[in-house]
């Protein structure tokens, strides 16, 4: 879920870039902050994909961090009366945080398998 919520933010980033290039925005500077802000933020996504499937354990509290801020945008989203795109970031975000304290998740990431797991 985590390597797919990055794919998605990637995408919004190269959707945000092609609004970019069709519309003046109101202030490029923020635009372009909010732009880098995105691909930063899915980079680390990623990371934190890649080091879950390796077991680290620190993937755990950042997968949560994550979530919920997530969560935060989405309910928001939900009362603003924007429901699908409220469902889209709820859904995914609400799964992640339940499965991500499960026994198998919390045994996989805590079998120190993974060298250098904390």
């Amino acid at each position: 879920m985590l390597v797919l919520e990055a794919l998605a933010l990637l995408g919004a980033a190269a959707w945000f870039v092609y609004g970019l290039m069709t519309q003046t925005p109101t202030s490029l500077g923020g635009a372009v902050f909010q732009l880098v802000l995105m691909v930063l933020l899915a980079g680390w996504l990623l990371a934190v994909g890649h080091f879950f499937f390796r077991g680290y354990r620190w993937t755990k509290a950042a997968a949560l961090v994550w979530q919920l801020f997530v969560l935060v945008i989405a309910f928001p989203t939900l009362t603003g009366g924007l429901v699908l795109p409220g469902l889209l970031l709820l859904l995914p975000a609400a799964a992640v945080v339940l499965l991500i304290f499960t026994r198998p998740v919390t045994a996989y990431v805590t079998k120190g398998s993974a060298p250098g797991a904390l």
